[in-house]
């Protein structure tokens, strides 16, 4: 396995395992993200885990600022294919990030994760992430 930055090579296959984690979305979705992510290179990186020729899996890491809490960096997403999970992929994923954050200068690396994704949890919490707080999200559509 090998972990590198996506490419706009890799958009049907990101798709695909946006679409696994419960996100619907058409290559030509995942194309237009990556550009605009990619765009900012050092907001943000989207690494994928390549098996064979094929993006197995992938991660987004962002840099987070705000005004209530140091610079951090924050996992947005992380998905690996389905016929694949349990077999250290996403752990190296998950990894990889956190060099990517270190490299940026940040000391933190945050995780956001929905409450019924228990299996999720205990996946960070076994990679030494620790249960701070739980939230809401609140959505307002604009325009």
């Amino acid at each position: 396995m090998t972990i590198r930055p996506a490419a706009p090579t890799d958009v049907s296959q990101l798709a695909d395992l946006t679409t696994q984690l419960g996100y619907p979305t058409r290559p030509e979705e995942a194309e237009a993200r990556l550009r605009d992510l990619a765009s900012r290179p050092e907001e943000n990186a989207v690494l994928v885990a390549e098996e064979d020729g094929e993006a197995v899996g992938w991660i987004h890491v962002s840099a987070l600022y705000s005004l209530e809490m140091d610079p951090c960096a924050q996992i947005q997403g992380l998905v690996v294919d389905a016929s694949r999970r349990g077999g250290g992929i996403g752990a190296a994923l998950v990894e990889a990030a956190a060099a990517w954050a270190a490299g940026h200068g940040f000391r933190t690396l945050r995780v956001r994760s929905n409450v019924i994704r228990e299996r999720t949890h205990a996946f960070y919490e076994r990679l030494g992430f620790a249960r701070t707080k739980s939230q809401v999200v609140l959505v307002r559509p604009i325009g």
